[in-house]
């Protein structure tokens, strides 16, 4: 498998520190509101990327963290008239309402900030040991001249990053460098705070990370991911501090997705193209959004719109139709299984299973895959029917539902994309049949056909799909 590594700005071969073990570590939601569709990304990417170290046979231990301590969550405290810790306990329980409607599955362990003081602490204390951090009144600042390989990620040379800090007004005169950022800031009134060796306070947004992935996967881990807009500064200083600590690569794969764009533009509050999941979800069904977002390859930006979003629901629907009409056919099987024999069409499907796999081992490429699974689907729609055997039925749900299981794509449940007003439809349209009353039969089938539900009348009774 080959993954592009930001750090060396090209894609390598994906090799473990542990063979058929991995590490990941991926910034988590700052829990102060519902999340909204560009933070999904990552969350569906990175879900996808551990299905599938785990479809070809690697254990992972996936930390994804929640950010509960911030200036964002003590804003929205004052808002809602409670406290910062009801607040983040909020978001994140409503966190993993929108996390499951778009099918992200629990990572191994979710820590939050407000439960790791005590290993924030640590590194804080490592760091100025090392000569790499100092502190002012209670303030801790990271010495960033001191760390000689900062910049190293986003590929900024310190010095055009002194040059572009020299001409901001600098509101905070107690830093030794402009570039300098906070690990432990001093209390404030209303505000959380824990006790630590320079006074109460809490920490700076950056240390987290660090201090969470060492305490969970250790000094190194195999691959850090996140969404672009992490680069800078935070995955830069995310090194300088882990790496000032332990003096020890920190992630051997930085992985980062693209941005989200709104009908072309960047999404903004100030621009009203701001869609929350749990807004969307209102509108339509989150397998679609999850669909949608794994349509283009990761790191390619993508942009979002209700059409496009329509077109992916028509998508994903033919997925659908194709285990629909499977399953239609299997449980409805009156062929004798033909000594038992598995049909030389269906054994040659392992070839798309190949494709599926050189799709992903190229850097995640879900948009080539999910071509696959259309070659795919199309094979098996074109060559299935009522003779076809339960054997040969069988194995092509087997290969189906390995594959897109893979992607976490069709993945409910037939009865609830029927509903009961189409199921008693269905039933008075074949009364009507069995009544010779044809021209209500056509008049049922034509109704059925207006909500989306095409009928097909076989021996074994009516088989229906959606076709929007």
């Amino acid at each position: 498998m080959r993954l592009y590594n930001t750090l060396k700005q090209r894609k390598e071969e994906f090799i473990p520190i542990n063979e058929k073990h991995v590490k990941m570590y991926v910034c988590g939601p700052t829990v102060y509101n519902f999340f909204h569709i560009g933070n999904a990304r990552p969350f569906i990417v990175f879900d996808v990327l551990r299905r599938y170290f785990e479809y070809i046979g690697y254990k992972v231990e996936y930390i994804q963290n929640f950010t509960d301590v911030d200036d964002k969550i003590i804003n929205k405290a004052f808002e809602e008239g409670i406290s910062p810790t009801e607040v983040s306990e909020k978001y994140i329980k409503e966190y993993f309402v929108d996390a499951d409607g778009l099918g992200v599955n629990r990572a191994t362990a979710h820590p939050k900030v407000s439960e790791n003081i005590d290993a924030i602490i640590n590194m804080i204390e490592k760091l100025i040991e090392n000569g790499l951090a100092y502190d002012v009144d209670g303030n801790v600042y990271y010495r960033v001249a001191k760390f000689k390989s900062y910049g190293k990620l986003s590929k900024q040379a310190t010095k055009d990053l002194e040059n572009g800090a020299s001409g901001r007004i600098l509101i905070n005169t107690e830093k030794e460098d402009p570039l300098d950022f906070a690990l432990w800031k001093k209390e404030k009134s209303g505000e959380l705070s824990w006790d630590s060796p320079w006074g109460k306070g809490r920490p700076g947004w950056h240390i987290e990370c660090s201090a969470m992935s060492r305490k969970f996967l250790g000094d190194t881990i195999d691959i850090h991911g996140g969404g672009q807009d992490l680069i800078f500064p935070h995955h830069e200083n995310e090194i300088a501090q882990s790496e000032g600590t332990t003096n020890k690569p920190f992630a051997n794969y930085w992985i980062h997705n693209g941005y989200i764009n709104i009908n072309n533009e960047k999404m903004s509050k100030s621009k009203g193209n701001f869609f929350t999941i749990r807004d969307i979800s209102q509108e339509i069904d989150l397998e679609v959004v999850r669909f949608f977002i794994l349509s283009a390859q990761y790191r390619n930006p993508i942009n979002f719109s209700k059409d496009l979003l329509k077109q992916a629901n028509t998508a994903l629907s033919r997925l659908y139709n194709t285990r629909d009409n499977l399953l239609f056919l299997l449980e409805n099987n009156r062929n004798v299984d033909n000594e038992g024999k598995i049909e030389d069409w269906v054994i040659s499907l392992s070839k798309y299973k190949k494709s599926f796999k050189e799709s992903m081992d190229d850097d995640l490429n879900t948009a080539e895959a999910l071509a696959v699974l259309f070659e795919l689907s199309k094979e098996i729609n074109s060559s299935i029917d009522e003779s076809t055997n339960r054997k040969s039925l069988e194995e092509c749900i087997s290969i189906f539902n390995e594959l897109t299981n893979v992607l976490g794509v069709v993945s409910k449940n037939k009865e609830k994309l029927l509903d009961v007003e189409i199921e008693e439809m269905i039933e008075r349209r074949q009364i009507a049949r069995i009544n010779k009353d044809f021209a209500m039969s056509d008049l049922i089938r034509d109704e059925l056909k207006e909500k989306g539900i095409i009928l097909e009348d076989t021996r074994d009774g009516v088989k229906w799909k959606r076709v929007q």
